[in-house]
């Protein structure tokens, strides 16, 4: 599920695929995916043109289910051997978005808040921090976090229109 190219600036890190997503064979084929584009202010065209945007999941394959039939987390073996080797050789990538908590673990390391809430607070912080590419971090657009979503206004009101500025001048 991975799509990365040598001239993409902006990179979207999620989990791994999903159930849905293992069936089709494109990454973010889901009701998040749609919702991830509207956060972004994409079409689809955009979102899957690698040549501008690359997917690097956490998991790069589909991590199974849990006995309710919930997807498990991404294998850590791919993040451990992989993300370090697969960023290095995409210098050219300007702006990370985190996508969930597995994202935000790797990619914000020590300065991760110890929950959603903490790291969201601080994504003016994390986004202004001197290092590159620069991390945004963003909630899971899974149903999941819709009360995380109306608990919080300021996502939206605040976060977004930063977002879709970033989005559409990377891409």
């Amino acid at each position: 599920m991975l799509r990365a190219s040598g001239t993409a600036r902006l990179a979207v890190c999620g989990q791994a695929p999903g159930t849905r997503v293992h069936a089709s064979g494109t990454p973010f084929t889901d009701p998040s995916g749609d919702r991830l584009r509207a956060w972004m202010g994409v079409t689809e065209d955009e979102f899957y043109d690698e040549s501008r945007l690359a997917i690097v999941p956490m998991g790069f394959c589909f991590p199974g289910q849990d006995a309710k039939g919930g997807d498990l987390p991404p294998r850590r073996e791919c993040s451990t051997l992989w993300h370090r080797r697969l960023f290095d050789a995409l210098p050219q990538i300007e702006l990370v978005l985190a996508v969930g908590a597995y994202a935000q673990e790797f990619h914000l390391g020590a300065s991760r808040g110890k929950t959603l809430q903490e790291t969201m607070l601080r994504w003016r912080e994390h986004l202004k921090a001197k290092r590159r590419p620069r991390i945004l971090p963003l909630p899971h657009p899974s149903w999941r976090n819709n009360a995380w979503l109306t608990k919080n206004p300021w996502f939206e009101a605040e976060l977004l229109p930063v977002l879709r500025r970033e989005v559409r001048r990377l891409l």
